[in-house]
């Protein structure tokens, strides 16, 4: 008997799941919290909890992580040099450390416009070999001809041995700016990456496993682990991709839209006949726009553990706190310290200053702190401290803008009120300590003039309301925000009708099924493994592989003679136009079956399906202005033969 193991490290848990092989049926489930900056704790953490008679016999490990969507976001990648080819002008900043522009490029046709300046390539790369990580090369219409990018490769990696990522690789888009940032982005991630990558062969090693480890990229496809080490800026957002096929998988369903409930973040997202949504320009992380195909979600944070304050009325995060249940199982004394901490007047309310805002160390001593960052450490340690309590210390209020940033380098973990504690007040979700979320609400209460049962309803109903109007703005985008947020927040006697299923994933969500059927009139289905359904995802996204061939006229003064085929694998020229279409169709079946052995696979498991797409302006009557044809190389994990 074989079985696979999916693992997903999110943004507040980790989650694995054991699903046997020979009916896909899952075994067993675990849960345990996110740690960071080492993910590989919480990782292991729930995988202790697995049985291990079941781990002795796993075959297949697929990951899903927020490692690369955090490093970008946290601004904690690795220094990098980035050369650009050509003589050309880039609109905007670029994440690079470093950055020089050197001569060389090609034209839209793949002919070189000037030589290539090795020359200033080997001096920026050598006087930098021990101030970066590795390099980014980005050259002018290098998906026309890559020459130029790989001749910078070979010298820079003859020079210092760093890893260099080349534009071309990640991408077949004409975007300069946007391959350019995509290279960088990818070259920073590449350290930290193998890092990672190598820390999970370690503990697949350590447990005996003979295992083949896979990871789930941002379209809902799965990579080899040694192209995940390359390649790692593909595994942004793989947590939502992992949510999407998660959804899909375990509701039985091929068209369905998803609600993710997580901690930190509520995603939602729609899948149809079997695939996702893609962005078509291309993912945006951290600001920076790249040209690498993500799976197209809304998120909004609106998680379990967004802060529950109030100042003027209630709010519900943006940032994600400690919920008080679970930390008072964490710390012995904080139960005490929550019901003693005294109520501030409703005049000195803000984020910071509620009667259910602690502050605790995380061990983690970040770099480079601010005067005021280490002297405001040097108070907060192992015990939550309340900001009544940092006051008494300090003699005056800490400010907010210190705290933001220590919490942002998670040197700090903020504890305080969530929806998490609301559900544990109305008895509806459990897990932790009744009492700590009951204190925390009656405090909170105080400001609303309600109960504390009706505040608790109050909170669950806005955080239902927030997960329908992210849903309903995803689906009609483009429609009018505020007319769907004006409908669910005011008593209007209409209501959503959705002709697709919704299936909700995540931890406590089938507290949640009744508010959402009353907002919309949709089929409301919450799997029986939920709870641990990005784990699922994670382990049953498909292998892909996408291929695109560009072919074009050398001249248009001749357009039925002599063509251009553009390939990843460089460029070749032709004398007839049939030749070309003969020659692509031969490559990009060879490069989709080239790149697909990597997963162990027999040629007969993979299908692959072919698209063509001719342009041409109205009235042309020659050979097609340009001929795009797409390869896509498909199977799913059953198939994986190990």
């Amino acid at each position: 008997m074989q079985y696979s193991l999916g693992i997903d490290a999110g943004g507040t848990y980790t989650d694995a799941v054991i699903l046997r092989d020979s009916d896909s049926r899952i075994l067993d489930t675990s849960k345990s919290i996110t740690t960071f900056p080492d993910l590989m704790v919480g990782i292991r953490n729930a995988i202790d909890k697995l049985n291990p008679e079941y781990l002795k016999q796993v075959k297949l490990v697929s990951i899903s992580t927020t490692l690369s969507t955090n490093t970008i976001l946290e601004r904690t990648g690795y220094p990098v040099g980035l050369i650009l080819v050509g003589d050309y002008t880039v609109p905007r900043e670029l994440p690079a450390d470093y950055r020089i522009t050197v001569r060389g490029g090609h034209d839209s046709n793949g002919d070189e416009l000037h030589p290539l300046d090795l020359a200033a390539v080997e001096q920026f790369a050598v006087s930098l070999k021990d101030k970066v990580s590795a390099f980014a090369v980005s050259s002018y219409f290098s998906t026309r001809n890559p020459e130029h990018e790989l001749k910078v490769k070979q010298a820079i990696l003859k020079l210092t041995g760093h890893p260099v990522v080349c534009g071309h690789e990640l991408s077949q888009e004409l975007g300069a700016y946007e391959r350019a940032a995509t290279a960088i982005l990818n070259a920073q991630l590449i350290p930290i990456t193998y890092q990672f990558i190598h820390s999970i062969m370690e503990e697949v090693k350590k447990r005996k496993l003979d295992a083949k480890i896979l990871m789930l990229k941002c379209d809902g496809s799965v990579i080899d682990i040694e192209s995940a080490k390359l390649r790692p800026i593909e595994t942004i957002f793989s947590g939502p991709a992992a949510s999407v096929m998660g959804a899909s998988y375990l509701s039985g369903l091929d068209t369905c839209a998803v609600i993710d409930v997580g901690g930190t973040s509520t995603d939602v997202s729609l899948i149809k006949k079997g695939n996702p949504e893609l962005c078509e320009k291309g993912a945006v992380v951290g600001g920076w726009q790249t040209s690498i195909k993500a799976i197209k979600i809304e998120s909004s944070a609106n998680g379990g553990d967004s802060h529950v304050w109030f100042k003027k009325c209630i709010r519900i995060g943006p940032r994600r706190v400690m919920p008080l249940c679970f930390a008072a199982v964490q710390y012995p004394n904080f139960k005490e310290k929550l019901e003693k901490n005294p109520v501030p007047l409703r005049t000195m309310l803000n984020e910071h200053i509620q009667p259910t805002k602690f502050f605790v160390s995380t061990g983690i001593n970040p770099i480079n702190l601010t005067e005021s960052e280490r002297k405001l450490l040097e108070y907060i340690k192992d015990e939550p401290l309340s900001i009544h309590e940092i006051l008494n210390k300090m003699r005056r209020f800490p400010s907010p803008a210190v705290l933001d940033s220590l919490i942002q380098q998670r040197a700090i973990q903020a504890i305080g009120f969530t929806p998490t504690d609301a559900l544990h007040v109305l008895g509806e979700y459990t897990e932790w300590d009744v009492e700590a979320a009951q204190i925390g609400a009656k405090k909170l209460s105080r400001f609303t003039q309600m109960g504390t049962h009706a505040f608790c309803k109050k909170v669950k109903q806005q955080v239902a309301k927030n997960m329908v109007y992210s849903l309903m703005s995803f689906i009609m985008e483009g429609r009018g925000k505020d007319g769907i947020k004006k409908l669910l927040e005011e008593e209007i006697p209409v209501q959503y009708k959705l002709n697709i299923p919704v299936v909700m994933l995540g931890g406590p969500v089938k507290a949640y099924y009744e508010e959402i059927k009353a907002l919309i009139d949709a089929e409301i289905i919450v799997p029986e493994h939920a709870r641990v359904g990005n784990a699922v995802g994670a382990l049953v996204g498909k292998g892909i592989k996408r291929i695109e061939i560009t072919i074009r006229p050398s001249s248009m003064e001749n357009p039925d003679q002599n063509f251009l085929v553009f390939t990843p694998a460089g460029r070749e020229k032709f004398e007839q136009y049939q030749m070309a279409v003969e020659y692509s169709h031969k490559v990009g079946e060879e490069l989709i079956l080239d790149s697909m052995k990597d997963f162990g696979l027999p040629e007969s498991s993979i299908k692959i399906d072919t698209s063509v797409e001719y342009l041409s302006p109205p009235g042309w009557k020659q050979t097609p202005m340009e001929t795009r044809i797409v390869f896509v190389g498909t199977c799913t994990p059953g198939v994986i033969t190990y």
